[in-house]
């Protein structure tokens, strides 16, 4: 599968009180084509059982799972931070799972994996903040535009908590702010695949 557009590499999207309903439309949006790798972390009850998964599959012309720690980072894949995990990107391009202690009072972190994919995508990132309320996020997207990366913000009209995307915007120098509505189509317009 050849990407029309490498200038991007990976896509990183952080979600929390709202993020399902938000997710979804994302998803529907997203065309088949998709090429690239998104990461996800929805701030989730460390005590569930994960259910994302397959409550995303339904709804996602992707192939979506949960993240698991050394896994390689595939093309056209959506990746779910496991419930009670950070999960990172490491130098060699993998996935990892960590128990290390909260950030921003959350495990999963938003900042956490979006931090270490800065790390190792630099320039070829596509780092995406949704509704959400509070401020984890607004530190790694930060990182992401300093090491070169893009960085996008659901609008805060469109978001069902308004903290997260208020944040983020106020951390950073917002590349865009995009309508949960036009946040799918927004995606496919950065990287058009042929099969």
């Amino acid at each position: 599968m050849n990407c029309g557009n490498e200038q991007y590499h990976a896509v990183v999207i952080g979600a929390s009180a709202g993020g399902l309903a938000a997710m979804e439309k994302v998803l529907r949006e997203l065309k088949s084509s998709f090429c690239l790798p998104i990461l996800l972390v929805q701030h989730i009850s460390p005590n569930v059982e994960s259910y994302l998964a397959t409550h995303f599959e339904y709804r996602s012309q992707l192939t979506v799972k949960e993240g698991e720690d050394k896994e390689p980072i595939r093309r056209g894949t959506l990746y779910i931070a496991p419930p009670n995990y950070h999960m990172m990107v490491e130098v060699d391009g993998s996935i990892a799972l960590s128990i290390d202690p909260p950030v921003n009072y959350s495990r999963p972190s938003i900042d956490v994996l979006f931090e270490t994919a800065a790390q190792y995508y630099g320039q070829h990132l596509i780092g995406v903040v949704l509704t959400g309320a509070n401020s984890d996020g607004a530190q790694g997207l930060a990182r992401i535009k300093q090491k070169g990366g893009i960085a996008v913000v659901q609008s805060i009209e469109s978001a069902e908590a308004q903290a997260m995307p208020q944040a983020a915007i106020e951390a950073v120098e917002v590349d865009h702010i995009v309508p949960i509505e036009q946040m799918g189509d927004f995606l496919n317009s950065l990287c058009e695949c042929e099969k």
